[in-house]
């Protein structure tokens, strides 16, 4: 019993949570369910019609050509006008934007309208940044924004009602228009009572105001705006010609497709098409538009088959082709490698659809036309040639990613190819036309393939592969004229055998050639996979890129050590000769850039080293475009943010990566309150009998050895592995020329040392490695650290660098990064290693000095903590 009155009431809480969530979230759930109706239709329709989809294709595959170039121009012209409604609807409230920032947020919005929930309107709020950045206010684009929307339901709303009319006197209207008929009358009422309540103060404007209070500005902006009532009447007008656009369309494709062409069938085929577009949640109207417009065909006397072909037709000029514009908008805005992603998933395309066009069967209309001006041999070779660099199109997309340029050269190549082959083949003009395409990418995006190839490489390559090319062609050869007769029931002679060689060599094939048997199956398969083998090896060492040495020569650590001594002013200049570190010297000898390599990129420590400003600059552009000849990408880590402008004038991007604490020792004491706590820490030290020794340089194998076991207890203890690139690992030698503080017991036992390093900053010093045993007593660190400011001042050194504190010192994050990096340090557990780095050096009230990571595309972002990762490691 008590088992069904929990069941009961179980279930009574699920009810009432479930009623809960559907009164609150109503409209959501309506659209959604709407949603999945149209998608479920449109499923319906294509399971019921899929006799009829074969029809179709066949249908707008026959498109007459002249309409299809009209619909492509009024496709344009729909783009412009777009623009163009913008530019009015800012001019309208007193702004100005240009027509290029105009379309390119108009093809934004459009792209983006279609993965968010009611597009068309909520897409009105997006990319607002340039606009803001010229000058605009953010008041100024949302109102336009509005005004373009309002005014685009508008003005179908003018046009529909004198249609509707006109259809209700001519007795035509069907239980469908009715629908789109109550929609319009409901809409109308909606907009006009919206807008008093904003206007007035009304329900609407409280509610809002209620629930978003942070919009009360701008509605109280939007109140005091007066609108050009004549320019006002010039966006209704643009509005209404990009409508008579969306007729004409509809227009067109029936005149592509070459059925009774109707004008009012086409407006009131529009009209209901965008009534739908705007009641439809999600996808753009996707489903519904197709749905709700293939119906009304169907009422006006079209077939199944022709109000389904006009509808795709329509669509693909009047969603999918800006759709697309979109697309390319957003990718010609990202990352340049993007533009070599780009292109080799085109060739990817292209080599798959090759391969499938041959393995099908042509149309038999096009082979017969084809005859009367082609050999039937020609066009046997035009199907293996297209199959064969089909192949090759699929192994030279890979190397595309590289940027080569050979390999751009062999993608142009094949692009050719498979455009006169897809024609020759069997007029398979869509394949063409699809080559056509991946040869204009390739042309256009022509800048980005700029790495070189191995010359020598190339010339092993070459004749390597010449050697195993001939050893096949040889193979073939002798192979066929030794063949018994019973295998091929040929008696080859020598010229049959080398064109049979020749044609399976290249994938072309021979139709006259039947193997009777397994073994002269294998025979021509052995041939086919060694021709494609040595063939692809040859292109292969033809695109393979240079090599980039990987070390230093003994002239280059000479020059580079020279302009350290000579020019370095900055404690990570020591660094910059390390073992780890390759050299780029200017052209001049003046400068030169540290850096290591990590996959395709180049991570600088820090700025060049060099005679002056003018000098590191030059260097700085000679380095990027080394990479840029190698494929590389720059990566300038640790920048002090004093020298921001250098980068950020060669178009450089950069982002906080933290601060450097720099003690001023004129001014560093153990006095007052805020000191007590470290005046504790060093008395307990000194308490238990240890004290700081100064061992000056050439150190002594035994204290090395004592050192050495110090470092690899703490990195033992501290689970913690050496790392690299701008601080160093223990090298016996280099400690051993160096200054080590050790702080040690009275038995002589080494608790804890640092080693004092090079610094080139003007009157300053630094430390490098900092390591204790792990019975050493808390505050040796603090205690050690005060010896090293006693040594420097008595050298007469001001400063001291204690290095970078990582992710720290963000008060004001701007952007998403920044926000981003400051919750992790404050938040995430696995980063509050850096807090503590911070606290530690703060104990010595240090001066906090920005530094950042200066980088070229806001694509290297990702890769930045992957790339860093690997650079710091030895």
């Amino acid at each position: 019993m008590t088992e069904t009155k929990n069941t009961n009431s179980t279930l009574s809480l699920l009810k009432k949570k479930a009623l809960t969530f559907f009164s609150k979230n109503g409209k959501l759930s309506g659209q959604v369910i709407l949603t999945f109706f149209f998608i479920f239709v449109g499923i319906w329709f294509i399971k019921e019609e899929h006799n009829e989809l074969y029809q179709i294709k066949n249908s707008i595959a026959e498109a007459q050509p002249q309409w299809v170039i009209i619909a492509f121009l009024v496709t344009f012209i729909y783009i412009f006008l777009q623009g163009l409604m913008y530019v009015v609807s800012f001019a309208a409230i007193g702004a100005k934007i240009t027509w290029k920032d105009a379309n390119i947020l108009f093809l934004k919005r459009n792209f983006i309208s279609v993965f968010i929930p009611a597009g068309g309107i909520t897409s009105l709020f997006f990319f607002t940044d340039t606009l803001l950045k010229k000058g605009t206010t953010k008041t100024d684009v949302h109102l336009a924004s509005a005004i373009y929307g309002f005014v685009g339901i508008v003005s179908v709303i003018l046009l529909a009602i004198p249609l509707f009319l006109f259809s209700l006197l001519e007795g035509s209207v069907s239980a469908n228009e009715w629908i789109v008929l109550g929609l319009v009358i409901v809409i109308i009422p909606l907009l006009v009572l919206s807008f008093n309540s904003l206007i007035q103060k009304g329900k609407l404007y409280r509610l809002l105001l209620k629930s978003f209070p942070k919009i009360e500005p701008f509605i109280i902006d939007l109140q005091e705006h007066k609108i050009n009532r004549t320019k006002f009447l010039k966006i209704v007008l643009c509005s209404l010609i990009i409508d008579i656009i969306g007729i004409v369309h509809i227009y067109i494709a029936m005149k592509a497709l070459q059925f009774e062409p109707s004008l009012f069938a086409a407006a009131m085929a529009y009209v209901v098409a965008v009534i739908f577009l705007i009641i439809s949640p999600f996808l753009r109207g996707l489903g519904a538009v197709e749905v709700s417009m293939g119906y009304l065909l169907i009422q006006y006397g079209f077939s199944n088959m022709e109000a389904v072909a006009l509808t795709l037709f329509y669509r693909v000029f009047e969603f999918w082709l800006p759709l697309f514009a979109g697309v390319i908008l957003f990718i010609s805005k990202i990352q340049k490698l993007l533009l070599r992603v780009v292109p080799a998933l085109l060739l990817l395309v292209l080599g798959i659809i090759n391969i499938i066009s041959v393995l099908t069967p042509a149309i038999n209309s096009r082979l017969i036309l084809l005859k009367d001006f082609l050999p039937l041999e020609a066009i046997h070779a035009s199907n293996y040639l297209v199959l064969t660099t089909g192949l090759f199109l699929l192994v030279t997309a890979a190397f595309m990613l590289k940027g080569l340029r050979m390999t751009w050269w062999f993608a142009l190549i094949l692009s050719v190819i498979s455009i006169i082959g897809n024609l020759t083949k069997a007029i398979d003009f869509e394949e063409s036309t699809v080559a056509f395409l991946v040869l204009c990418v390739l042309i256009a995006t022509r800048k980005e393939y700029y790495v070189k190839t191995n010359p020598r490489l190339g010339i092993i390559g070459l004749q390597t592969s010449l050697l195993s090319i001939l050893a096949v062609l040889i193979y073939g050869v002798l192979g066929f004229y030794f063949f018994d007769k019973k295998h091929f029931n040929i008696d080859f002679s020598l010229s049959e055998s080398i064109r049979y060689t020749f044609q399976n060599y290249f994938l072309f094939g021979s139709d006259n050639l039947h193997p009777t048997g397994t073994f002269a199956e294998h025979f021509l398969l052995s041939l086919k996979i060694s021709g494609f083998l040595s063939f692809g090896f040859l292109i292969y060492t033809l695109v393979k890129p240079s090599i980039i040495k990987n070390t230093v020569s003994p002239q280059e650590k000479e020059i580079a050590t020279e302009l350290v001594n000579s020019y370095g002013n900055s404690s990570l200049d020591y660094f910059k000769t390390y073992f780890d570190k390759l050299i780029f010297i200017s052209k001049s000898k003046n400068a030169f850039i540290s850096y290591r390599l990590s996959g395709n990129f180049a991570v600088v420590l820090e700025n060049p080293v060099g005679s002056n400003t003018q000098e590191t600059s030059l260097c700085i552009t000679e380095f990027d475009q080394f990479c840029y000849e190698f494929g590389l990408r720059s990566i300038y880590y640790r920048i002090p943010e004093a020298n921001l402008k250098t980068y950020t004038e060669l178009g450089k991007k950069y982002f906080f990566l933290g601060q450097a604490a720099v003690v001023d020792l004129r001014e560093f004491h153990l006095e007052g309150q805020n000191r007590k706590s470290l005046r504790n820490s060093l008395k307990k030290i000194s308490d238990l009998g240890l004290q700081p020794i100064i061992n000056q340089p050439p150190i002594k194998d035994g204290l090395l050895q004592q050192i050495k076991a110090v470092s690899d207890q703490w990195l033992e203890e501290t689970s913690r592995k050496e790392l690299l690139f701008s601080q160093g690992i223990f090298l016996w030698e280099e400690l051993k020329n160096q200054t080590i503080i050790t702080v040690q017991n009275s038995e002589g036992k080494i608790l804890a040392f640092l080693n004092i390093i090079p610094d080139y900053a003007k009157n300053e010093g630094t430390y490098d490695l900092i390591r204790k045993t792990n019975d050493a007593p808390n505050g040796i660190i603090d205690f050690m650290m005060v010896a090293l400011f006693d040594y420097l001042k008595s050298k007469d050194i001001i400063y001291a660098d204690l290095g970078l504190a990582p992710m720290s010192g963000i008060e004001n994050p701007q952007t998403i990064q920044e926000k981003s990096m400051k919750y992790a340090y404050e938040k995430v557990k696995s980063f509050s290693h850096y807090k503590g780095l911070r606290d530690f050096k703060d104990k010595f009230s240090p001066s906090w000095h920005n530094q950042y990571i200066v980088f070229t595309d806001d694509y290297d972002l990702i890769q930045i903590p992957r790339i860093l990762t690997k650079v710091i490691k030895p």
